[in-house]
């Protein structure tokens, strides 16, 4: 069934956080607490209320970054730097992942809103370098954020990627709604399904979904 559905499919386009690792992880404890700290320092507020405008802007802009810049005029690089300094040596490698990307046929990239440096370490990590032909951050989208449609077509366009012979994995749903609208076949990855019109497919388990696509 999902085979048929991808045969179309000449460009994967796959998420990073809690999309090529498990939210078992928790990167992003780890990451929260540093853009708070960074809030905090920045805008000198205490730790309540930077944690409230953290979770404020990703919730209105897209990500926390889009509205410090927005609002604030935050330097990009030094925030993008200082809240990816994590700690990533519980992530296991994933052979088994590695292979069945790149198994698939086409073009195979990661589009993320974090940095494509902090991006290379996860994939590292993860035992995946290799399996794909370029990763991009948000830096590649002027910093602009997904769910924005203009951060996809930018990144698209950079690529060479076209979204209706393209397929996106992402584990925020509101980031596949601008893929859906482009034309990209849209697959959710996470614990729990949430149904959506945008929303083609969901799977808790991007590696066994693979199987089989690449046949």
């Amino acid at each position: 069934m999902n085979a048929r559905n991808f045969d179309h499919v000449t460009g994967w386009v796959f998420d990073l956080d809690n999309t090529l690792y498990p939210p078992e992880a928790r990167l992003f404890d780890q990451i929260e607490a540093r853009m708070t700290a960074y809030v905090m320092d920045t805008l000198k507020v205490d730790a309540a209320e930077a944690s409230r405008l953290r979770k404020l802007y990703w919730a209105e802009f897209g990500t926390t970054l889009a509205g410090l810049m927005d609002l604030h005029g935050v330097d990009p690089a030094p925030y993008l730097t200082h809240v990816h300094e994590i700690d990533l040596s519980h992530l296991a490698p994933d052979p088994e992942l590695k292979a069945r990307i790149a198994a698939l046929p086409g073009r195979r990239i990661v589009y993320t809103n974090g940095s494509a440096p902090y991006a290379e370490r996860v994939i590292a990590a993860r035992g995946l370098s290799g399996a794909f032909d370029a990763i991009y951050g948000v830096e590649h989208a002027g910093f602009r954020p997904k769910p924005e449609q203009v951060a996809f077509e930018t990144v698209f366009a950079a690529d060479g990627l076209t979204p209706a012979s393209g397929a996106m994995f992402e584990d925020d749903t509101r980031n596949l709604a601008a893929p859906h609208a482009m034309g990209m076949r849209t697959v959710h990855v996470a614990p729990r399904a949430q149904p959506a019109p945008h929303i083609h497919h969901h799977t808790d388990d991007l590696s066994g979904f693979l199987t089989g696509l690449s046949n």
